[in-house]
C-alpha cells in the first residue's frame, strides 16, 4: 500500500510541474528526504502528507488514490 499512495503523490507532482525540492522546501524537508518519500523508501508522517495535499490542491481523497480525478 505504502507504495502505491506515494506513486499517487509523484504522479500529482509531476502533472503539477512542481520539483521536489520545491514541495519539500514548502514541507520544511530536505529534497533527499522527501525523494525517499516518493519511492517508498520511508514512509511520509501524516502531517506532511496533509500539507503536500494543500500545496498541490487536491484533496487527501485524490492523493491516496480514493477518488479519481481526471489529469
Amino acid at each position: 500500500m505504502i507504495n502505491y499512495y506515494m506513486e499517487r503523490l509523484q504522479d500529482i507532482r509531476k502533472y503539477k510541474k512542481v520539483s521536489q525540492k520545491e514541495i519539500a522546501d514548502f514541507l520544511g524537508i530536505a529534497q533527499n528526504q522527501y525523494s525517499r518519500y516518493e519511492r517508498g523508501i520511508n514512509k511520509m508522517p501524516f502531517d506532511l502528507y496533509i500539507k503536500a495535499s494543500i500545496y498541490l490542491n487536491v484533496s487527501l481523497d485524490v492523493l491516496c488514490g480514493n477518488k479519481k480525478i481526471l489529469l
